[in-house]
This record gives structure tokens, sequence and C-alpha cells, in this order.
């Protein structure tokens, strides 16, 4: 007999009345139903997000194609959940018309930067002009890194310095965005350089060629692709030159210490060749100082004393670290691997 009065008095409870909306009635069983077929939404959401991600990192072709799989998969789960979870708590969704003009100056009023960022977000995982992986320059705001994950809201991007910078899903549609690994593997850079005056042009351009040509992150050349040293001016200092040359893939994703890289490159090799590097420097000339001039007079006042500096040169034993080289040749392995889970709604967003 009791045992039938708490299954009553449990039907009663989950038949009482919480809340009462338009006409809707609302029961406590009703929204304890929905709130497990929620949280069994994003369960089943996180799940499947992490099997496809994982699948994806394993795959050697198509990751753009199963990057896309893995957030349509992702929202459909999301959408079903809600859907569900709604018609579980007895709210009629035929109903939820009459207040579609109130969502949507909702939506013009409030709502319209998150659904801005969200279609933004849309139009870049269909339009595949910027996927994850890429590593883009995004000018106006000086930031340069790879595309971590694209969100709901905004796009992560990480920097070579290894700092994450949340950019507005707008911005990449809106404003002008340079995509470095877009379509191709290969670019070609320019690396400038000045020698002095009266250096002989096919030794400065023998010595950064070899160099150039010697280095691990130089694409080996083919007839179309070719490792150059142009003369593009003369100059106030001395003759000046640009290296342009075809780096590699990975290279092309770290601008600042490949340029470094290069650069001390062709400092070492004009070393090498005995080929002087303009410095701009000031002359002082004594013309007489207690009846004396030049070295005389510099020794008077105390100048000169002493045996002369040891001369620093490609042959004095100096032995020269390109600590930028060390940067440009690390591998992937040595970088955090992308992250594709969506991004939660609440997360932070830096403009």
């Amino acid at each position: 007999m009791s045992v039938s009065i708490d299954k009553l008095n449990l039907a009663a409870l989950e038949q009482s009345q919480v809340l009462r909306v338009a006409g809707m009635k609302l029961t406590l069983g009703g929204l304890v139903s929905a709130a497990v077929i929620l949280l069994i939404a994003f369960a089943a959401s996180w799940l499947v997000t992490r099997a496809l991600r994982r699948v994806r990192e394993r795959a050697e072709r198509s990751r753009q194609a199963l990057y896309l799989l893995e957030r349509l998969a992702s929202y459909a789960i999301i959408v079903i959940g809600v859907m569900s979870a709604l018609s579980a708590a007895g709210v009629n969704l035929s109903s939820l018309a009459v207040f579609a003009g109130a969502l949507g100056i909702g939506v013009g009023l409030g709502l319209q930067g998150v659904v801005k960022e969200f279609v933004s977000g849309l139009f870049l995982i269909f339009d595949r002009m910027v996927s994850v992986g890429d590593y883009i320059e995004i000018e106006d705001i000086g930031i340069r890194g790879a595309i971590m994950e694209i969100g709901p809201r905004a796009t992560r991007v990480r920097t070579n310095d290894n700092v994450n910078v949340l950019v507005p899903n707008s911005r990449f549609i809106e404003q002008p965005v340079t995509n470095w690994t877009l379509r191709g593997d290969t670019r070609r850079i320019h690396v400038p350089f000045t020698v002095a005056y009266g250096s002989d042009r096919g030794s400065v351009r023998d010595a950064v060629l070899k160099a150039a040509q010697a280095s691990p992150f130089t694409l080996p050349e083919t007839e179309a692709r070719k490792s150059q040293v142009w003369l593009v001016a003369f100059g106030d200092r001395g003759l000046a030159f640009e290296l342009v040359v075809w780096p590699t893939r990975e290279a092309v994703k770290r601008p600042a210490a490949m340029h470094a890289a290069y650069t001390w490159l062709i400092a070492d090799a004009l070393d090498a060749a005995g080929i002087e590097s303009p410095v701009s420097q000031t002359d002082l000339r004594l013309r007489s100082a207690f009846g004396l001039e030049g070295d005389a007079a510099l020794k008077r006042l105390g100048y000169g004393e002493g045996p002369p500096p040891a001369a620093v040169g490609p042959d004095s034993g100096v032995r020269t670290a390109n600590d930028a080289a060390d940067d440009v040749m690390a591998t992937e392995d040595d970088e955090e691997t992308p992250e594709t889970t969506p991004a939660p709604p609440s997360g932070r967003q830096a403009g």
C-alpha cells in the first residue's frame, strides 16, 4: 500500500506545474527530462568532436573536409538536443512562431554582434580561404600566426611567440588578410643587404648564393624556382643588394626568424669572402695639438698606446652561432597541435 502511495506522490510531483508561459504548462518532470537531454546532447557533441579530431589528425589528406564534418556534426547534435529538450519540457514548438517577431527585434538590437560572428565563422569554414593550420597575417592589427581553431565567435591564432590571440570571425571577412600558405607551398622572399663601394659584384653574388643554397631552409632549385642576387640601388653607404630566395613552407611560417637567419648567413658569407660591409662612422682629424699632428698628437694625449687590438675576421677563429636558424628549423612536433574543439559560447575574446 505504501509503495502505491509513493508512486502516486512521485507521479503527482512529476506532473506538478512549475511555470506557465503563453498557455504552455511546464512541469517539473518535463524540465528534468529537458535537462537530461541537454546533458546527453552536449556529451555526445564532445565525444563526436573528439573522435573526428583524432581521425583528422591522423589523416594525410582531406583534413579540411574532416574539419568541416566535425563542425557540422557538433552543431547538428546541439541543435537537435535543444529542440528535443524544448519538446520534452512541454514547449509547443509550433507556437514559437508567435515569438519570431520579438526574437527578430532581439537579434537586431542585442544579438546582432553574436549572430554576425557566428555567420562569419560559417563562411570561413565553407569558403575554405582560411583553414586550420594556415599561416596568416592581419596587417592592420599586426598579427601573424597559425590558425589553431575556428570557433562560433572567434578564430584562435597562435603567434610564433606562442601567444594565443582571439580574432573576431568578421574581421577575416571585412578586412584584408594575407594567407601565406594558401594553395601552394612555395613563396619567394627578398632579403636586403649592402656592401661597400668597390666590392666585386660577381664575388658578392657567388658568396651569397652559395650560402643560401646550402641552407637547410631553402627549397631545392628547379628551372622555375632559383635563388638570385639582385643589385637594386646605389645607396648612400654602398651597393644595395637583395637575396631573392624560395624558403621552405615551415620557414615561411616564421618570417621574423627567417629574415634574421638569412641575414646572418649573408653576413657570414661576406666575411668569409673578405667582402667589406659598409659601417657608418665619423672620422676625427686633429690638425694641431701641442704643435703636433696626427698620430703624434694622439700619443701626446694618451691615445694609441699599447698593442693594437686583434682584428676579428673570417679567419680569426671566431665561431658565429645563427640562433634564428634554430627557430626556423623548428618542427611541428615542437609546437602545439591545432585544436578543433568548438569554442564555448561564453569564451573571452580580444577584439
